[in-house]
């Protein structure tokens, strides 16, 4: 079976897609890159905004007319868009042969058999990741599904359901195996990493459990940590970070917003207090650690009282890293039972001004590393028109796409997946430019 793959969404639905089709890959299917070469096409779907629906529906029929015209012989939708409008889906696109939720997606191999697609579905190997993208070296570990923090404005529980962490032997075989296939850095995921461990009773493992058991399981340089609420910090885990120096000095933690109105409308579990003190004590223990962050302009009745205090706050703080999203109702959630009162362009102008600001935050925070010595991860060759560089990548305060990346000077040799000693020389706004070391 020739299987093409069209994977949307976030990095944990890239961790979903790249599990499934590892289990497909082990009963036998080769993957194509050309979709119009496929038997069949797999589209793991992504439903949190509306256009990443458009995305997802596009994607499917897209698929469909390539069934109609006789290059595809099945089309097959997953994801969180098929776990939420199962039904509806099913209604308006007959043409597509499996829509499967979450908890059906064990039915994949069986019912292809069902189609002559797949020879034997019980004698297949039983499957390892495979890569579906374009830099081996930097791979995502997906640790739990799910969530409970039931924020106002997220479907995600809608979709993934409530909170599960994966079993901590079974994380670091993914890790291990992730290592073989030429992982130079892990980044572990989740909806809120630490909420690890809490479902698995008062002495079962915790993050901290888990990393300890990564580091000692593999030799991956580099484990960095997305997406971690506040709370979830303690001193365990910040012993950790500053002991260890195979986990990042880098924080993802979500705030969302700094007015304590918007917040408690959003049913988040800070304010702008407690955010204040936990980076403040994170900062004091590890100074050198980058904190990414993001913030939702627009939710139903912030003022513009409420705006300028996130702005202050954003301000104050100084994240170094902050992205912008303007709020979209969404369908099933308490927040879209609020009238969506702040209009789309001064959504927009919000958006556009704590970017803009944040721009020049970024700029002076990353300014400090001037003129030291670090370590890149070269993801890529340089293009011929970017400045002299020879090659493109990231030191530990840069996350994988999200993140600016550093232009380095005469590297030599270096390929994807190298590291390099440099000199950072400049900086603007996200982006370093340094000079390799000699060697």
């Amino acid at each position: 079976m020739r299987l093409g793959i069209v994977s949307l969404g976030c990095d944990k639905a890239t961790v979903d897609s790249e599990r499934l089709v590892g289990d497909l890959v082990g009963h036998g299917a080769q993957i194509v890159g050309d979709l119009h070469a496929a038997d069949v096409v797999l589209i793991n779907t992504c439903g949190f905004i509306d256009a990443a629906k458009r995305e997802s529906i596009e994607a499917i029929l897209h698929a469909a007319a390539l069934k109609e015209s006789g290059d595809v012989k099945a089309v097959v939708a997953v994801g969180c868009l098929v776990q939420r409008y199962q039904d509806e889906l099913r209604r308006e696109m007959p043409e597509v042969d499996l829509l499967l939720g979450f908890h059906d997606l064990h039915t994949l191999v069986p019912a292809l058999a069902e189609r002559g697609l797949i020879d034997d579905p019980v004698a297949g190997h039983p499957g390892v990741r495979q890569y579906l993208g374009d830099t081996p070296h930097v791979r995502y570990l997906k640790i739990s599904e799910g969530c409970d923090h039931g924020c106002a404005f997220c479907a995600i529980p809608l979709m993934r359901g409530k909170h599960r962490s994966e079993p901590v032997e079974r994380l670091v075989r993914e890790a291990q195996q992730l290592e073989a296939q030429g992982a130079k850095e892990i980044n572990l995921v989740a909806q809120d990493l630490g909420h690890f461990g809490r479902d698995l009773g008062r002495d079962g493992p915790k993050l901290p459990d888990l990393l300890e058991a990564l580091l000692e399981g593999t030799t991956v340089p580099w484990f960095r940590l997305l997406y971690v609420y506040s709370a979830g910090l303690n001193e365990r885990l910040v012993d950790l970070l500053a002991g260890e120096g195979r986990i990042l000095p880098y924080l993802d933690i979500p705030i969302q917003h700094a007015a304590d109105p918007v917040l408690a409308r959003m049913r988040r579990p800070e304010r702008r207090d407690t955010i204040r003190e936990k980076v403040s004590w994170l900062r004091s223990r590890l100074p050198d650690i980058t904190v990414r962050t993001t913030a939702i302009v627009g939710f139903p009745g912030e003022t513009e009282e409420d705006f300028r205090t996130l702005l202050e706050f954003a301000e104050e703080m100084a994240f170094e890293r902050l992205g912008v999203f303007t709020y979209s109702e969404q369908e099933g959630t308490r927040a879209a039972e609020l009238e969506d009162d702040v209009p789309d362009e001064v959504k927009r102008a919000r958006q556009e001004e704590l970017l803009e600001l944040q721009r020049t935050i970024s700029e002076e925070r990353l300014g400090r590393y001037v003129g030291r010595e670090a370590t890149v991860l070269v993801d890529r060759i340089a293009d011929p028109d970017e400045g002299g560089a020879t090659h493109v990548g990231r030191v530990v305060w840069q996350a994988d796409d999200v993140d600016g990346v550093t232009y380095v000077a005469q590297g030599g040799w270096a390929r994807p997946g190298d590291f390099l000693r440099v000199t950072l020389d400049d900086n603007v706004d996200y982006d370093f430019h340094a000079t390799a070391k000699p060697t």
